[in-house]
């Protein structure tokens, strides 16, 4: 990880995340049980959550709820808009 530990927005703005998880969430509820964040689901099986996400108590909630239905988490990046495209990521 950088030194830029603080993943704090300078912005104010919300973060946006990539969260990937193992297996398919079938069905529209998800989008609106995990928050307004985009569902994508990939031919490799996984599924792919992203979007933006206001603070790091957020984060934790949808991070608890993946939890609470028992699918692997595989991965999760912070995209981070104001380095000129360039992400952080957290595997």
């Amino acid at each position: 990880m950088s030194n830029e530990d603080n993943l704090e927005s300078d912005s104010g703005q919300p973060m946006v995340y990539q969260i990937r998880i193992k297996g398919h969430l079938l069905g529209h509820q998800w989008t609106e049980w995990f928050e307004g964040l985009t569902i994508t689901l990939e031919e490799d099986g996984n599924t792919l959550l992203k979007g933006s996400v206001i603070d790091q108590a957020a984060l934790h909630g949808i991070l608890k709820k993946i939890r609470d239905l028992g699918m692997p988490l595989l991965s999760v990046r912070f995209i981070n808009s104001n380095q000129t495209g360039k992400a952080d990521y957290f595997d």
